[in-house]
């Protein structure tokens, strides 16, 4: 299938010496607490998962049995693809397009349920006979959150949904996540929220039955210590309060970057963003070539099915970093 890079991210954008509007992790790394715990695991022995899978259960009221650790959502949507044999996979787009990667590269011919701006769900657009259906939520490039109900009304008899929540924890309180849900398969990642990309670290939630399907398709030790430790960590009860006050402070700066990027004439913000970033539309074409120049790494938006080349994708940073980053736009526009 020809078309947009779906091979682009945001870490070929984030060029070093740029401020790094392009990756949707934590900026400042990983809160001292964690990594201090990651310090002092055990490198010398095979991780055992024991203690993790039984900590991310706990986390979301499930059995361990429901649990898959993987390496970042990325490895889980791989596992997907290789360990399910669907006839008719959707993949709702704009998203993260390692999914209909995964699938093609396992054999499967994707079809494409592109959505138009604002990018809300419409389950009409989705065939019914479908028996694998990919979305996220909150969906990532466009920080759209779609209704719990809204995804409910996709299921069928036979069909598998595959809802990838690796930004569900920048929406405090997840009122719209189906990680408790047996009849959906939830992806989840912890990259984001505690700034650890270079661990790898992730799960997925689903039935027992298909958990055990996704787990044929794994090698043994899929996870090295650090990433094991890192579930067992995050999934507390201490981890995830910390999680939902850091959504609340998040979600302040981002309503401070959408105002000032609301004054720009000619550049509008996807509506109600609920991630870590904000989809935008300039009125000026590969604006992220000229951001460079002014020291501004964003994520180019031409990748994702759907977007193009007036797409940027921007992550949310501190107050000072959003001022500096809305007037380098606005020179770059003007």
């Amino acid at each position: 299938m020809t078309g947009p890079d779906l091979r682009h991210h945001g870490d070929i954008d984030a060029l070093p010496g740029l401020v790094d509007l392009a990756v949707n992790v934590r900026a400042d790394g990983p809160p001292a607490w964690l990594a201090q715990r990651l310090a002092g695991v055990d490198l010398s022995r095979y991780p055992s998962q024991d203690a993790a899978v039984k900590a991310v259960a706990a986390r979301h009221g499930r059995s361990p049995s429901d649990v898959l650790l993987t390496a970042g959502a990325a490895e889980a949507l791989v596992l997907v693809a290789r360990a399910l044999k669907p006839r008719h996979p959707v993949v709702i787009h704009p998203q993260f397009t390692e999914a209909e990667l995964a699938l093609q590269a396992a054999g499967h011919s994707v079809h494409r349920v592109v959505l138009a701006p604002p990018f809300t769900l419409d389950t009409r657009f989705v065939p019914d006979d479908a028996d694998l259906v990919v979305l996220g939520n909150p969906t990532n490039p466009t920080s759209v959150l779609h209704d719990r109900a809204t995804i409910l009304a996709l299921r069928r008899p036979g069909r598998v949904i595959v809802v990838d929540e690796a930004f569900a924890d920048c929406d405090p309180g997840e009122p719209q996540s189906l990680a408790g849900d047996p009849d959906f398969v939830v992806v989840r990642s912890l990259t984001k929220t505690w700034g650890i990309a270079g661990v790898r670290a992730g799960y997925v939630l689903g039935s027992s039955a298909l958990i055990e399907r996704l787990r044929t398709a794994q090698p043994h030790w899929p996870l090295n210590a650090l990433a094991v430790e890192a579930c067992v960590a995050c999934s507390s009860p201490r981890a995830v309060a910390e999680s939902t006050a850091w959504a609340h402070a998040q979600a302040l700066r981002r309503d401070h970057l959408t105002a000032l990027l609301a004054r720009l004439p000619g550049v509008e913000v996807v509506p109600n963003p609920r991630a870590s970033f904000v989809l935008v539309q300039t009125p000026v074409p590969q604006v992220w070539s000229a951001l460079r120049g002014k020291g501004f790494a964003v994520r180019r938006g031409d990748s994702f099915p759907g977007l193009g080349p007036h797409w940027i994708r921007v992550a949310v940073r501190d107050e000072a970093t959003s001022v500096s980053f809305t007037k380098a736009l606005q020179e770059v526009l003007s």
